[in-house]
């Protein structure tokens, strides 16, 4: 199975793939995708950048146009019409097709994918609707759009998804195919609470439901919670450490910390990353290191839980067009961010989780490039980052700023 037509998927998503320079499946795509669509649920992990997104997505919106073509009367439709027809003659009871994602900004890039997918000359335009649904809109906005949008997928935080779903606007009676992405951040303590009960109404509501979860970390208590859905799943993974040992440089550099930002302007100055996403240890961190690399005239900008909707949008855009060299971010606000480019990752504080350092080295070397993970830290960092070498069966290389220049110790 060396392409994607070998997996089943239709002309018209391979096309759209092409167009992206995408012409051979990952490993997890090649995995993920058949038993999608043939109806069978899946947890599956996979490292960060390794097309995820694309193993359920896909399935999901095949799966959905042959549905709506199935139901949807032949007798006064052109041939090849019947995602169209489908639209016009199903009574709507509320969305097929339900994506669920911790972040804002994850919903927002998902959302985007769909509607990549679902441009084509080939898919009868405004067959396939869908919605955002994010707890940073105004709510009586998201009302209107799925009492007139009507749309078969939807995507959103468990937040807003349970909120519209106790209001009676957002009904599951039609729902077929359940998405939970990073699947370990909805389940995790902060999250819990919210998609339990947002999973025991889906639950009460549908019958037949393919559910596919995924994450970069899936752990076996993850599973479990999953799997408490009435249904039976199957679990894939993938070497999640391949992308970490091949793709990425793992960089250590010995800083007290009273020393750090310094340390770390120093290294922007001498390696001069095109784009680099730096991860403090606490979010009210964010704010104040960005303040500090400014000052010293290094175009940077924050992200933290207490970011506003506009300020966000306006780093996240100004990083991913290059107008901003240096993002600074806690782990929860970068989670899920997809920035093309991004050459360097930098962390101001080593975690003792292994799950944590594998998120954060992910954002760099996505579809099939390098990058350079780089762990500023004191003695008992880098005791923990060694901890974490041995662990993830990495190699981490020592460097010194000298002269100006990043240098392999002598």
């Amino acid at each position: 199975m060396k392409d994607f037509a070998a997996l089943g998927v239709l002309p018209v998503f391979a096309e759209k793939l092409v167009g992206r320079g995408i012409t051979r499946p990952t490993e997890i795509q090649r995995l993920a995708i058949p038993p999608l669509l043939e109806g069978r649920s899946i947890v599956f992990r996979s490292a960060t950048g390794t097309g995820k997104t694309f193993a359920w997505l896909i399935p999901a919106l095949q799966r959905l146009l042959a549905d709506i073509d199935c139901s949807a009367p032949g007798d006064d439709t052109a041939p090849g019409d019947g995602a169209a027809a489908g639209k016009r003659h199903l009574p709507y009871r509320g969305p097929r097709v339900l994506i669920c994602a911790p972040s804002y900004e994850l919903c927002s890039q998902i959302k985007a994918e769909i509607d990549f997918l679902t441009s084509s000359e080939n898919i009868p335009a405004g067959s396939l609707p869908s919605a955002l649904l994010i707890g940073s809109v105004n709510l009586n906005r998201q009302i209107d759009s799925l009492k007139k949008g009507k749309p078969l997928i939807a995507v959103g935080n468990p937040g807003r998804l349970l909120t519209l779903a106790k209001m009676g606007k957002l009904k599951f009676r039609d729902l077929n195919f359940f998405v939970l992405d990073e699947a370990d951040r909805l389940t995790a303590d902060d999250s819990r609470e919210e998609s339990d009960e947002l999973l025991r109404l889906i639950a009460r509501e549908t019958s037949g439901l393919v559910i596919a979860a995924c994450s970069a970390t899936v752990s076996a208590k993850t599973s479990e919670q999953l799997l408490s859905l009435r249904m039976e799943a199957a679990f894939i993974e993938t070497d999640e450490q391949e992308i970490l040992r091949e793709k990425i440089e793992h960089w250590a550099i010995f800083s007290e910390s009273r020393r750090k930002v310094q340390t770390l302007r120093s290294f922007l100055a001498a390696a001069k990353p095109g784009k680099a996403l730096i991860f403090i240890g606490r979010s009210d961190e964010a704010e104040k290191i960005a303040s500090q690399l400014q000052y010293h005239h290094i175009s940077a900008a924050a992200l933290s839980g207490n970011t506003d909707k506009k300020n966000r949008k306006e780093a996240i855009d100004g990083f991913r067009s290059g107008k901003i060299k240096a993002l600074v971010s806690s782990d929860l606000a970068a989670r899920g961010l997809d920035i093309p480019g991004l050459s360097h990752v930098i962390a101001l504080h080593v975690p003792a989780d292994s799950e944590v350092y594998i998120h954060r080295a992910g954002r760099t070397a996505r579809a099939g490039k390098r990058g350079i993970m780089v762990s500023i830290g004191d003695e008992i960092e880098m005791r923990r980052l060694a901890a974490l070498e041995k662990k993830l069966g990495i190699i981490v290389r020592p460097k010194e700023l000298y002269q100006g220049k990043v240098c392999d110790p002598e």
